[in-house]
């Protein structure tokens, strides 16, 4: 982790002026074509749920800002972040928050997640660990085909954690589309960081075989 300073006056205004705000998150809702992934998911027999969250992270990490986290009145980078997300649980219709490290090698991603996930259906946490901010906030809303979607935060002391939502995926000229929402600390990120995320994430829909593996 190392910490960011914004030696160019104008950034330094830019970061000043979003963080003084009291709503200073905004949200980018758009289709992603997953049709080359799901075609790649069902030949390789691999489950949706964790190849879309592994891929989601990845394109996170590999974007700098999107690993940026405010701290008062610093700025810190992590070397890499990690997804909280959430799933059902099997006591309750409340959902539970699930934590797993990310990592390269999607086989072994996948398998964290397959036993994390488990856990936490029959043993639901509704607790992020405190100290840490080097999260991801991730979701899906399976049922709903979303154009927009805000989420549920608390804006003092600054939340700076990217949130991430996926919802039903749908068919629009012969092509599968999935809603991807991508919120984010405007202190830290502008349009172009979110637009260059939606271009990464992307391409590796439409390469799937180059990333899980």
């Amino acid at each position: 982790m190392r910490e960011i300073v914004f030696d160019n006056p104008h950034r330094k205004k830019h970061f000043e002026f979003f963080h003084s705000m009291n709503h200073p998150h905004f949200n980018i809702t758009a289709n992603v074509d997953i049709t080359r992934l799901q075609e790649y998911l069902q030949a390789e027999q691999l489950t949706f749920t964790p190849a879309v969250l592994f891929l989601v992270c990845k394109t996170a990490n590999a974007i700098p800002e999107f690993r940026w986290r405010i701290r008062g009145k610093k700025v810190v980078e992590h070397e890499s972040v990690h997804p909280s997300f959430t799933v059902p649980t099997t006591v309750s219709e409340a959902f539970s928050f699930c934590y797993v490290d990310y990592q390269d090698s999607f086989v072994g991603f996948a398998v964290d997640f397959a036993a994390a996930q488990a856990v936490r259906k029959t043993t639901p946490s509704f607790e992020d660990e405190a100290a840490r901010d080097d999260f991801l906030f991730l979701s899906a809303i399976p049922w709903i085909s979303f154009t927009a979607f805000q989420h549920a935060m608390s804006h003092h002391p600054s939340d700076s954690i990217p949130r991430m939502v996926w919802g039903k995926f749908f068919t629009e000229n012969g092509k599968t589309k999935l809603p991807l929402s991508v919120q984010v600390h405007h202190a830290l990120l502008d349009g172009r960081h979110v637009g260059e995320y939606f271009d990464r994430i992307q391409v590796m829909m439409n390469e799937p075989e180059k990333h899980l593996c």
